[in-house]
């Protein structure tokens, strides 16, 4: 989770809400993504979003079983429908997201029955050091 919130810091310095995200397979990074809505001029391009498409092309596989997504904001619905496709194992999140969060702040889909995958997740690992992130970010925009 400390590299995440790196990779949110550099989505920060670059304009962006930091968020950072990267994901793991056997103990080794093999996606790392942080927020580009902004500079990508793309509304997909969330830190999961950038992170899965990182770890989809070094696997070379669209699948990314048996594999961790760290993230330092609980992921939105369009986050989480692609964890879904992508068979993610485990999410872990540091803060939740009262107004968006799809990890059950707002909905719960990772876990959905209705889904034909389940997520594992874990919630408020290294939290307080990621809300403070947050927090002064938009502190700083207002």
């Amino acid at each position: 989770m400390l590299e995440a919130l790196q990779l949110a810091a550099q989505a920060e310095a670059e304009g962006e809400v930091p968020v950072g995200a990267l994901i793991v397979k056997e103990n080794a990074i093999i996606g790392k993504g942080w927020n580009r809505p902004i500079a990508n001029h793309d509304p997909t391009a969330h830190a999961e979003i950038m992170a899965l498409r990182a770890a989809a092309q070094h696997l070379k596989n669209y699948r990314l079983p048996d594999t961790t997504l760290y993230v330092t904001l609980e992921p939105c619905a369009m986050c989480a429908g692609a964890i879904i496709h992508a068979r993610i194992k485990r999410v872990v999140f540091a803060t939740h997201d009262p107004r968006g969060g799809a990890a059950g702040s707002v909905f719960d889909i990772l876990v959905n029955h209705q889904l034909n995958h389940r997520v594992n997740t874990t919630s408020g690992i290294l939290q307080a050091e990621a809300t403070n992130q947050l927090k002064t970010f938009f502190k700083a925009r207002r």
